[in-house]
């Protein structure tokens, strides 16, 4: 693996977002709107709800979360996406790049994508809602952490599908999230859901890690039993979704599909 190709990789794409003043808004545009509204609703049931009146910004916390986890998967799609559109992705090989190597970088710029969003985002909701997301001392960094290979795990599926079915596959890509976001109780307990949704909901790492931030900020304790279960299923879905990736390559490969994956 090289750090040299995989490095100019993240440059190409951290060049094409940083200089390009649509996309930097783009990117900042919807987490703002999204974090204000959150925050108004989190007031509103704050002041009228007895489950959230000892813990302001329950929901408000959740939904920076949750928005991060969004903002890292279709970040990843979205770089993905830009090589097929702009019919690159086969001519990254001529480098040579290896699978490895492509996955790495894109990695690491979906998470500059995800933070360029977020950060202001975040730096909104204190002096508005006098709210920090910091409240969640410590375990926060394993809430973004778990957080950050789930979105980053279903960025693979999605890519793999991409490859395997070619670009009608993307608008999955998009519903990806909306699908899960009911199993991952991200505004409610787990104990809302019906007891067949509930075995669906167990499987996934989302309903740990939002549990746990309900758990911290209206309990004012930490049960890491939650961030260690979080932590074992998504390393479990990240080798899953990385065998998945190259399965798919290896099939368009075989196929000679790779070659017109920008048609």
């Amino acid at each position: 693996m090289s750090i040299t190709r995989i490095y100019g990789l993240f440059l190409r794409h951290f060049y094409l977002i940083t200089r390009s003043f649509p996309r930097i808004l783009d990117l900042i545009y919807w987490p703002s709107i999204q974090i204000t509204l959150w925050g108004f609703i989190s007031n509103f049931f704050a002041a009228h709800s007895s489950y959230y009146s000892g813990a302001v910004g329950v929901i408000l916390s959740c939904a920076i979360l949750y928005d991060f986890l969004f903002r890292t998967s279709i970040g990843f799609n979205m770089l993905f996406l830009e090589e097929i559109w702009s019919r690159n992705f086969t001519n990254l090989f001529i480098a040579p790049m290896k699978i490895s190597e492509i996955i790495t970088s894109l990695v690491f710029t979906a998470l500059i994508r995800a933070l360029i969003g977020l950060v202001p985002a975040i730096l909104l909701t204190s002096p508005l809602f006098g709210i920090s997301l910091f409240n969640l001392g410590l375990p926060l960094a394993f809430l973004f952490l778990s957080l950050y290979i789930f979105g980053i795990t279903l960025g693979l599926f999605v890519s793999a599908g991409l490859l395997r079915f070619g670009p009608s596959f993307e608008n999955i890509a998009w519903s990806t999230m909306f699908l899960l976001a009911p199993f991952g109780c991200i505004y409610y307990p787990v104990e809302i859901l019906p007891k067949i949704f509930q075995s669906i909901a167990y499987a996934l790492p989302l309903v740990y890690i939002f549990e746990e931030t309900r758990n911290i900020l209206v309990n004012s304790e930490v049960n890491f039993q939650n961030i260690l279960n979080a932590l074992y299923l998504n390393t479990f879905y990240l080798i899953l979704s990385i065998y998945v990736f190259y399965y798919s390559f290896d099939k368009a490969r075989d196929k000679g599909t790779l070659i017109n994956i920008g048609e």
